[in-house]
């Protein structure tokens, strides 16, 4: 799997919101991740991580429909694909309370229909509650910039498993402490 972030500097990048102080590392589990998402497509991908939050009780079974038309609408509107093999799938919801991340890798890759037009190896998913505008926006500035980070970005691909996987999102998002 080529994991790229071309014209990164490869530093350990934060991943802060204000005012809660809240990171990546905060709002993933161990059962959050997929270690080898069987997603071909980005709509697959979506229905596989929001399964995944309804698995980790993360979100409600009766709101999976519901919170994946939500996604699937906003991913309609414009490709998540941001490039560099990165596809953040979002939306912000009155179906949960407090923001929700399931995060999923591909070492053969999603088609996404990314800015680049290249396949999608990480996917990260996340839930804002609505009408917590600010949050949302620094929950998506924060995802992209650490999933920019070359040093994490390597550390993921040799990951062996979501335990591992976990452990190195937690090392990189401990910096915005």
């Amino acid at each position: 799997m080529a994991l790229e972030s071309k014209g990164s500097s490869g530093d350990r990048m934060s991943l802060t919101f204000e005012p809660n102080r809240m990171n990546l590392g905060d709002i993933l589990t161990p059962r959050q991740i997929v270690p080898e998402l069987k997603a071909k497509n980005r709509w697959e991908a979506i229905d596989e991580l929001i399964s995944c939050l309804v698995d980790a009780g993360k979100v409600l079974p009766e709101n999976r429909e519901a919170i994946t038309q939500v996604v699937k609408k906003r991913e309609t509107s414009m490709s998540t694909g941001i490039g560099f093999g990165i596809g953040i799938p979002h939306a912000s919801t009155e179906l949960i309370t407090e923001v929700v991340a399931a995060f999923g890798r591909s070492k053969s890759g999603v088609q996404f229909d990314s800015l680049d037009n290249q396949p999608v190896h990480l996917v990260t998913l996340f839930l804002v509650p609505a009408g917590q505008f600010q949050k949302h926006l620094h929950t998506l500035a924060g995802i992209a910039k650490v999933l920019r980070s070359e040093a994490f970005l390597k550390a993921l691909e040799a990951a062996p498993d979501e335990a591992a996987m976990m452990k190195i999102i937690r090392d990189f998002s401990a910096g915005s402490r």
